[in-house]
């Protein structure tokens, strides 16, 4: 087995045991073999290749394109590997295509922003008219459809005998597959799992997967690790048989009555069956510790009895849209039990509360192979090739792992699968649940909130909206209108003019202390941190591959202290396993709070608070200082993710209001206003600051990112050394670029497509309207070839391409003038 350097694992597991025989369970100990696991063993409480769980009922849609590009490369994963799976010669996917189609505006022009994510991805669609529909789907009344979107590619798979086919070619590598014996214990010492038990005997394991599906959080209870998914009922019927279904028709998705449609045909028959699935019924929440089992269930554990009453709206919308229904009937039916999680991504890794023990949970047929194959390089090689951290179960904070938050996430998710979802959209309930010690004063000034990761976090303030007179601005369409005011161009304004306060206290901070502290960061980071304390250092987390996998503000308290800022839970995750004895790792975010002050007059506003020198040649830019303001002690960091002169003060969170308050008061001369991430967003694209995340992940390195000024080879060795040997900014294939959008008034809000050569060559990642600028600022992925500045591209836009220009970076304030005086 591969050892896994830099990562503080050691070797890969050896004997790994994988919990469930579905779909997943089968494809990851396919993909495990595949890459040099023996030891693997798989165990199901039902019996072998039809267990009764999801995947013995699921439909077997798999449609690539998704806003998560994650997904998509997923599911292009699982359609090229079922493809080319067989059973008995059948291939194990139908390649019949896919149909969404749209009866309304809002769903017409959301087909033209699907067809652009495809482009994207690198997936093949197109818009057509309802004529073309029509054609695909004969049984379409072409009258009510205003066009659709086609993808070639997509299909059906065939779940069961994909199973079936995996199980056999793991078998053949030396896996074990065992039906009935259900799990009853999992064994733990000293932090890390042991063994599974069940009731047929106990297991050893070096690392366990538990891909039981809606069980999921069952096999976690024994596990103490809680597994954040809610089991839902979701309704399929099959109708009579009639004439007209022949097997070659795309599966079909009428998204604004969220159902969809496929077609069941008997080889032969010269009839056929139309399949309908439902999401508009009611949430039906099922308690998996309460679901029977196998030999106890009527039809099948995952098989929930029909209620005919919850589908009969849905009946009426399919025969409305398929006229060709009306002779036909509803001749069997059922709930099926399917798994969603707070945010609808799957949860996926090693879970921080006990080595050892990987999810692979809430993956539905579409993503199954893909969701196997990540899961198997992360194991056996130390990472996987496609980025995943919206997948990862470290994203959840711990408020997000309560059961009511997951139960009310859940249901909402199931309301939501098939909607037209804003990028900024925030789900509704339960709110608010993390608020900063600044919420009243913000409310009390009008603040938009949007919520992330259980923040509440201000956009833009109706306080400043007067300040929005006059300012000129190009009128935006209303998708780009949506969650946007014209305030934050105000609060834009105030920062590069006066001076603005920010609510920082969302974005998480470590405390990192110990003997051994600075040795441990500087091996995990790219840049040299082995400063004097009173440092703050900009720095790097990489994978063995010398993926970014997330950037760092790291700033050196004393000698062996650390503050470092981080951008999530996995952060936390990933230097809490990897800390040596002595070093200890602390999340600080939740007694403390931070106030960004930025703007030309941050020091004017500062200065008469503190009897500490913030004065340039005292107080330098990437410098920290403790310090008091007012009566607030104050961690405070001269950095700027604005482009402005000021600081990042930090205290504690019971003293939050105070410092707030302190600097509102003696900021009233100065115009100072509160600001937003709207605005914050801004200026920020203005200044070509990355978003770990949106901008760069790890399937991206500092040199194709454009921070190879964060890495300094000459250090000594750190995680990710080895794979950037012989890298450079001149060797790279791709870039992160910053665009400019021709127009002033187009504006667009990122993952469309980028055109090169009336090709798709990359696409948006980050983008606002830049007020400074005076035009939209995109950032993107593009091939190097078409990085040079003045480069002439076209951004995809709701169907329409607009013209955009490579700029040289950053747009504003190049020199560095304004952060450094």
């Amino acid at each position: 087995m591969n050892a896994r350097p830099g990562t503080g694992g050691g070797p890969a597991p050896a004997r790994i045991v994988i919990i469930g025989a579905g779909i997943v369970g089968c494809s990851l100990a396919d993909e495990l073999t595949a890459r040099g696991a023996r030891d693997v063993t798989v165990l199901e409480q039902g019996p072998l290749h039809a267990p009764g769980g999801s995947t013995s009922h699921a439909p077997g849609l798999v449609f690539r394109t998704n806003v998560s590009k994650t997904l998509s490369d997923f599911a292009k994963y699982t359609v090229e590997k079922f493809s080319a799976l067989t059973e008995e010669g059948r291939p194990c996917f139908d390649a019949v295509g896919g149909l969404e189609i749209a009866t309304t505006e809002e769903q017409w022009a959301e087909l033209h922003r699907k067809v652009g994510l495809a482009a994207s991805w690198g997936i093949e669609g197109e818009i057509v008219d309802a004529r073309r529909c029509a054609r695909l789907w004969p049984m379409l009344d072409a009258a009510k459809v205003l066009g659709g979107f086609h993808t070639p590619g997509d299909g059906l798979a065939r779940a069961l005998p994909a199973a079936r086919a995996q199980t056999a070619r793991a078998r053949a590598r030396g896996a074990r597959f065992l039906g009935r014996h259900t799990v009853t214990g999992i064994e733990r010492d000293a932090g890390r799992v042991t063994a599974v038990v069940t009731d047929r005997g106990t297991f050893p394991a070096d690392a366990v997967v538990s891909a039981a599906g809606f069980w999921g959080p069952v096999i976690g209870a024994m596990a103490g690790v809680s597994v954040p998914l809610l089991p839902l009922a979701h309704q399929y019927v099959k109708t009579s048989a009639f004439a007209g279904p022949d097997g070659r028709r795309p599966v079909l998705r009428f998204q604004e009555r969220d159902l969809y449609f496929r077609e069941h045909v008997e080889e032969g028959s010269g009839t056929g069956r139309i399949g309908i699935g439902s999401y508009a019924h009611r949430p039906m929440p099922v308690d998996p510790a309460a679901v029977p089992a196998f030999d106890d269930a009527p039809v099948m554990p995952s098989s929930l009895p029909f209620t005919a009453e919850d589908f009969a709206p849905s009946w009426d919308d399919s025969r409305w849209l398929l006229p060709a229904l009306d002779g036909a009937r509803v001749e069997e039916g059922f709930n099926g039990v399917f798994s969603f999680t707070p945010d609808g991504m799957p949860l996926l890794g090693e879970t921080p509360g006990l080595r050892g023990f990987w999810l692979a949970e809430a993956v539905w047929v579409t993503h199954a192979a893909g969701v196997a194959k990540a899961v198997a390089e992360r194991l056996t090689e130390g990472r996987p090739a496609t980025d995943v951290h919206e997948c990862e179960i470290s994203r959840f904070e711990e408020a997000q792992l309560s059961p009511a938050y997951v139960a009310e996430r859940g249901r909402q998710q199931f309301i939501e699968v098939y909607d037209v979802i804003h990028p900024l959209q925030p789900l509704r309930r339960p709110r608010p649940l993390r608020v900063s010690p600044f919420y009243e004063r913000q409310r009390e000034l009008g603040a938009y909130f949007l919520e992330g990761t259980g923040w509440e976090r201000p956009h833009w303030y109706e306080a400043n909206a007067p300040l929005a007179d006059g300012i000129p601005l190009p009128e935006r369409d209303a998708w780009s209108a949506r969650h946007w005011s014209p305030v934050a161009a105000a609060e834009a304004r105030a920062t590069r003019e006066r001076v603005a306060l920010y609510d920082m206290t969302p974005l998480r901070r470590l405390e990192v202390s110990g003997p051994g502290a600075l040795d441990f960061l500087q091996y995990l980071t790219t840049n040299q941190l082995a400063k004097k304390p009173g440092s703050v250092t900009y720095t790097l987390l990489l994978d063995d591959a010398g993926g970014i996998r997330s950037d760092l503000t790291v700033a050196r308290l004393a000698a062996d202290r650390f503050q470092v800022g981080v951008n999530s839970g996995m952060d936390l995750d990933h230097l809490t396993r990897h800390a040596p004895a002595g070093v200890q790792v602390r999340d600080i975010t939740p007694g403390t709070c931070c106030v960004g002050v930025w703007g030309p007059r941050a020091r004017d506003l500062v200065q008469p608070l503190t009897r500490t020198d913030f004065g340039h040649r005292a107080f330098g830019y990437f410098k920290v200082k403790q310090a008091y303001v007012g009566e607030v002690p104050v961690t405070a960091l001269r950095l700027s993710y604005v482009g402005e002169l000021g600081w990042e003060l930090y205290t504690s969170a019971d003293l939050g209001l105070r410092l707030w308050d302190t600097l509102w008061a003696a900021g009233q001369p100065y115009g100072v206003v509160a600001a937003g991430r709207s605005a914050f967003t801004s200026l920020r694209l203005e200044k070509g600051y990355r978003a770990w995340g949106q901008d760069m992940t790890t399937e991206h390195d500092p040199y194709e990112a454009g921070l190879g000024w964060a890495v300094r080879m000459d250090k000594g060795d750190f995680v990710g050394r080895a794979a950037l040997e012989g890298r450079s900014a001149g060797s790279v294939r791709r870039r992160l670029v910053c665009l400019t959008l021709d127009d002033p008034a187009v504006v667009v809000l990122g993952k469309e497509p980028v055109y090169v050569d009336g090709a798709p060559a990359g696409y948006v990642t980050s983008a606002a309207y830049g007020y400074a600028v005076g035009r939209t600022v995109a950032y993107a992925w593009l091939p190097s070839r078409a990085a040079a500045p003045g480069t002439a591209v076209h951004i995809e836009y709701f169907g329409e391409k607009a013209a955009a220009t490579v700029a040289a970076e950053p747009l504003f304030d190049p020199a560095m003038e304004r952060i450094r005086r």
